[in-house]
């Protein structure tokens, strides 16, 4: 006999067993799974929103103390390792010295430098630039210093040298200079005066005072990159063997995070005391600077103190400052201290007309040089990147020097300039995809298409300029006096100046390409106006032409007869 509770055990049975009872079953579960999983993601992505944000509200952890002595880059690493990791990547791989490492020779891959630079140490010894971690090791052993006499001032711009300028700077106004004072403050004025102090004296005195610095890590013997060897692969400076009791022990360092950063809070600062001297005259000039608003803002000011970077500018015109402390044309030798010729303005011709009034302290005029073929005085160009760039399109637009070589780049919760500094050309999408929504094929091919038709304009300035030489000396073989070839010598300066111009300047015309092609055009009319009056000089008297038979006019579809 079944019982009442059989029967309804089997009835519950059976129901369960239904395709419906089966499908919400599965429903159940498939909704519970989705709950789960949502309230996973929600969870996962609250707590990343958490930690973005306790990162964006603290950038940086301090775990080791830097202060303004801190040139070795290595302590910096502890607290800002990406940038740390960036900056190192400009050695490449790994670092490579020795003589074998070295990049080609430009003199060799453009002959003609050989006669742009005769009678100056560009001739001598002039190779394509490597990556910042090379600055300091390639001066170092490059012939231009091993076999020639440089100035002191050449280290403005190749390492970390604000420490001893600011010791001899307070030295020489009376002031504490023991390694606590250094490390307390930046104290501009000092570093201005030690830089004049020792802009002038020679280059390997200042190099073994600079290693004598302190530099944050007295427990290391050797910074981030290897120091060139004294007197470089020959073991002579300025063509001498070095004296063994010169040689000091201790390390410098290339340019690195100090020279550009607030060691409190990485605030990007000027460091340069060239660069300071440089911007204040030419915010104290009358030359129009639109794309720089700081200078233009001031120069409407009271005026009451100079200009200063530091105080007036923009984060994003410091973005370029920052690079122009040293990517410009200067003067940079024995004669006078490091001067950037920005007083008439930013333009080539302006930067031309600044050395034509220039005399040295001793009463001469100013020239780089005297031609080592003709004897004509003559100026040398740097590298002048900030000033070619100021005349372009991007300067124009607010677009600065980091924005392409080392634009941002997305870490975490922080957007950090990627500090490996190279050409656009390797990172288009973060350096020119930004603002240019283009594939990236088509930009490099416009960017190559610029730089091909520059090079080519270059090498018909180049030709140009050794027709020019070949008939000065032609003038001068026949006999052409010094009084005479005046004339031929001033064109000859003009013609070398807007050639070197180009040349020396890295962008190869990127940076401002109409400017560029407008130069190296007056550089080949000046040029071969040279060479025409050159070579009238020393030929006979030309024929009357008056008699010459002259065509007539004959109609736009003149007849057989």
């Amino acid at each position: 006999m079944t019982t009442p509770e059989a029967t309804a055990d089997r009835r519950d049975r059976r129901s369960s067993e239904t395709p419906g009872f089966r499908v919400a079953w599965r429903l159940l579960l498939a909704v519970f799974a989705v709950a789960v999983a949502a309230t996973l993601v929600v969870t996962f992505v609250l707590v990343t929103m958490f930690e973005r944000k306790q990162e964006a509200r603290v950038p940086f952890v301090r775990a080791v103390e830097v202060s303004e002595v801190s040139t070795d880059p290595q302590p910096w690493g502890a607290n800002w390792p990406h940038q740390f990791d960036g900056w190192r990547s400009t050695a490449g791989d790994r670092f490579y010295g020795g003589s074998s490492a070295l990049p080609q020779s430009k003199l060799e891959k453009y002959p003609w430098l050989t006669r742009l630079y005769a009678g100056y140490a560009f001739s001598v010894d002039y190779r394509e630039a490597r990556g910042h971690a090379y600055m300091l090791y390639d001066q170092g052993v490059t012939e231009r210093v091993t076999r020639k006499p440089q100035a002191g001032a050449c280290l403005h711009c190749h390492s970390s040298i604000t420490v001893l300028y600011r010791k001899v700077g307070l030295e020489a106004m009376g002031r504490p200079a023991d390694d606590a004072a250094l490390a307390a403050d930046f104290a501009m004025p000092a570093v201005i005066r030690g830089f004049e102090e020792l802009s002038t004296r020679p280059y390997f005195e200042v190099l073994q005072m600079l290693k004598s610095m302190p530099d944050g890590t007295p427990e290391l013997d050797q910074g981030a990159f290897p120091m060139p060897p004294d007197g470089g692969f020959s073991g002579t400076i300025a063509g001498q063997p070095v004296p063994p009791g010169a040689i000091s022990h201790g390390a410098a360092h290339p340019v690195s995070c100090i020279d550009c950063h607030d060691p409190e809070t990485l605030a990007l600062r000027v460091t340069r005391p060239a660069f300071m001297l440089g911007i204040a005259a030419l915010a104290r000039g009358e030359a129009p600077v639109p794309h720089l608003p700081s200078v233009e803002r001031w120069r409407k000011g009271d005026r009451e103190r100079p200009y200063d970077p530091n105080l007036d500018a923009s984060r994003q015109e410091m973005r370029s400052f920052a690079c122009a402390q040293c990517h410009v044309e200067y003067y940079c030798a024995t004669k006078q201290t490091l001067t950037f010729p920005w007083g008439n303005g930013l333009r080539a011709e302006d930067l031309e007309r600044f050395w034509e009034e220039t005399t040295f302290p001793d009463g001469t005029p100013f020239s780089d040089y005297l031609h080592g073929e003709t004897g004509a005085p003559v100026f040398k160009v740097q590298h002048p990147e900030f000033e070619l760039w100021s005349q372009g399109i991007h300067a124009r637009s607010g677009v600065t020097c980091a924005d392409c070589h080392m634009p941002y780049e997305r870490r975490g919760a922080m957007k950090v300039s990627n500090h490996e500094v190279a050409s656009p050309l390797g990172r288009v999408s973060s350096a020119c995809q930004q603002c240019h929504h283009h594939d990236a094929r088509e930009l490099e091919a416009r960017i190559h298409t610029l730089q091909d038709k520059t090079l080519a304009a270059m090498d018909r300035a180049a030709v140009a300029m050794t027709d020019m030489l070949d008939a000065i000396l032609q003038a001068k073989a026949a006999g052409v006096g010094e009084d005479r070839l005046q004339d031929a010598y001033l064109l000859q300066r003009k013609a070398m100046w807007r050639l070197d111009y180009i040349s020396s300047e890295n962008s190869r015309g990127f940076h401002a390409d109409q400017e560029a092609m407008r130069l190296l055009a007056e550089s080949i009319d000046y040029s071969r106006q040279a060479q025409a009056l050159a070579t009238a000089l020393r030929a006979p008297a030309p024929p009357p032409t008056d008699a010459l038979p002259v065509r007539p006019v004959l109609g736009v579809t003149p007849s057989a007869s």
